[in-house]
């Protein structure tokens, strides 16, 4: 199974049949562990890693840190499954550090971002502060390399 994870997490296009190939079963066992990582919740669903500049979206991506004061009982569980159900939310974390949960995020513009920040996630009880972090350029992206952002300019030194 470790070999089949491995596999989909470079390219989760490959067929049933390509897979068997690259790890000497057949294409029926590929399939039947494939539904058998959906089931048990391991694979939880596929996307696809998209270079947005190259769309020339107007998106703003972050990161917000949160710290939060946990729930007796729940923990950071509630806070974070709150956050989570956001559209605008794309990953929730719990982190060890000066903040508790790592949220990624996209809006439609900076105002937007500000705008969920302030009505969505600050006034949630428990929430104590939030930094914003906003992504100027990406590299990589779940393994993949984005592609070259490398500016033609020349550099200034002093």
């Amino acid at each position: 199974m470790e070999k089949l994870v491995r596999l989909l997490r470079r390219n989760a296009r490959l067929s049933d049949g390509e897979l068997a190939a690259m790890l000497g079963i057949t294409a029926e066992e590929v399939a039947a562990k494939m539904e058998k990582l959906e089931k048990d919740g391991i694979i939880v669903g596929y996307a696809a890693v998209i270079n947005e500049e190259k769309l020339n979206e107007a998106a703003v991506s972050a990161f917000i840190e949160v710290k939060v004061t946990p729930k007796a009982k729940y923990g950071y569980n509630d806070i974070a499954e709150k956050i989570a159900q956001f559209d605008e939310v794309e990953s929730v974390r719990l982190m060890s550090g000066a903040y508790d949960l790592a949220v990624t995020v996209k809006c439609a513009s900076v105002a937007g971002l500000g705008k969920f920040v302030q009505e969505r996630i600050a006034p949630l009880d428990g929430v104590l502060s939030t930094a914003t972090h906003f992504v100027i350029g990406r590299y990589k992206e779940m393994g993949a390399v984005i592609g070259n952002v490398r500016d033609e300019r020349e550099p200034v030194t002093p």
